[in-house]
């Protein structure tokens, strides 16, 4: 009989020099999924539907957070997930997922500040200037500004700090600059795999420069 123990022991080096790329793999899948499927919710869903498949998402979120506890990619998306699930949500409610959106975010600046191009310091930035102040929350216009342009000095070109900050700008009733911010985030460069993403959101900027179009 054919000695099979040099076969069983090439298999299982196979095994542990693939099972770390296979790993990595799973979890950018993981990633994605995180990804398309908020750009889903956000952009085709309405009403208590949209509540709802926010709800479940923040479960998939919280497994991949579990799954990757040294990552600050997935708590950047849960945070961003549940910031977004505190919009629709509204109420009572949406001040405790403001501020558990915001631990996720803080504790990911602590881990990885550049992580998906400074991403963090938009959602938190814009979380800050959307939630009421004290002493109801912890809203603060100085550290929303501050955030933003940290984001920015990222990620310069992208369509996400560029529109928060057109937005945030807006509500300051800086206009003019806003409308530089906003026309810079319609001219960003596209997304790859995420078109949804980058057509929802060009429909938004385009929304806010019409409504800012005569000021």
């Amino acid at each position: 009989m054919r000695n099979r123990k040099p076969f069983i022991a090439v298999l299982f080096m196979l095994q542990a020099l693939l099972s770390p790329h296979v790993a990595a793999a799973d979890f950018a899948a993981d990633l994605k999924h995180l990804q398309d499927r908020w750009a889903e919710i956000n952009y085709e869903l309405e009403g208590k539907a949209k509540v709802t498949a926010f709800g479940s998402l923040v479960t998939e979120a919280d497994t991949l957070v579990a799954a990757a506890p040294d990552s600050a990619e997935p708590l950047i998306w849960r945070g961003i997930i549940k910031s977004t699930y505190a919009g629709a949500k509204g109420g009572l409610g949406a001040l405790g997922l403001a501020k558990e959106a915001k631990a996720d975010l803080e504790k990911a600046l602590s881990m990885d500040p550049e992580a998906l191009k400074g991403s963090a310091f938009t959602t938190l930035g814009t979380l800050y200037s959307r939630v009421p102040g004290w002493p109801v929350g912890f809203g603060d216009d100085e550290k929303a500004e501050a955030l933003l342009k940290e984001a920015l000095a990222r990620n310069p070109d992208g369509i996400d700090p560029n529109y928060f900050m057109g937005s945030f700008l807006i509500e300051q009733d800086r206009y003019a600059e806003a409308r530089s911010f906003l026309s810079k985030a319609q001219n960003a460069p596209a997304r790859p795999g995420r078109e949804l993403a980058d057509s929802g959101r060009q429909r938004e900027i385009s929304d806010a420069l019409a409504s800012i179009a005569n000021k």
